[in-house]
This record gives C-alpha cells, structure tokens and sequence, in this order.
C-alpha cells in the first residue's frame, strides 16, 4: 500500500476528485495549505501599497492506493492537476505499513 500525497493549486481539486471518481477510488482527505517553492510567494496590493506574500493557499489531497495501481493513479492524477505554469504543485508517494478499517477491524489491502 502507498500514501499518495498531492499538493497542487485550489482550482485543480475538482479536476483531481473527478480523475479519482473515474478510477474508483472514493476515500480522500482534502486539507487547504499555505506553502510555496520555487515561485516564492507573490505580490499583491491593498489599498494601492504592494505586499509580498511568502505563502500561497494550495490543496493537500492525501489517499491510500494499493501498490499496483499507484503509478497509473499517480500519473492520471499529474494530468489532472497540471496547468504547465510554475506552482502547479508536487505528488509524492510514501510506503504504508499497516492500515487498520476502525469500523470492521479489516486490516491491509482489505481496509482501503
């Protein structure tokens, strides 16, 4: 099992969860974030002065997919969030060594 970490520009959640509906995969966790890479924030203005903001609102979407879906899903999912312009966001994939369903007490791949 992988815990697949997304995130991207706010605008592109719908385009994600849509990309995940037609793959089948219903459980997500969606969080709004503040962070920023490579662009460094950006400038804005209020009442005619200019501020630089360091942090840009994006969307974490976390989900656990079994291991041999992961790099289909993942790569479906880079199509979905991609604008081609700079903060478009980042995925990352981390090994997930055991899950446990609290309601039935399934375990593993049985507990997605």
């Amino acid at each position: 099992m992988k815990l697949v970490t997304i995130i991207t520009r706010q605008s592109r959640l719908d385009d994600i969860l849509n990309a995940l509906r037609e793959e089948g995969i219903h459980g997500v966790t969606v969080s709004d974030v503040m962070g920023s890479g490579k662009q460094r924030g950006r400038t804005a203005y209020y009442g005619g002065d200019e501020y630089a903001l360091e942090l840009t609102p994006k969307v974490k979407v976390e989900l656990v997919l079994p291991t041999d879906r992961c790099d289909e899903i993942c790569t479906r999912l880079a199509d979905a969030a991609r604008t081609g312009e700079i903060g478009d966001g980042k995925i990352w994939v981390v090994d997930v060594e055991s899950l446990i369903r609290i309601r039935t007490g399934e375990t593993g791949p049985e507990a997605i």
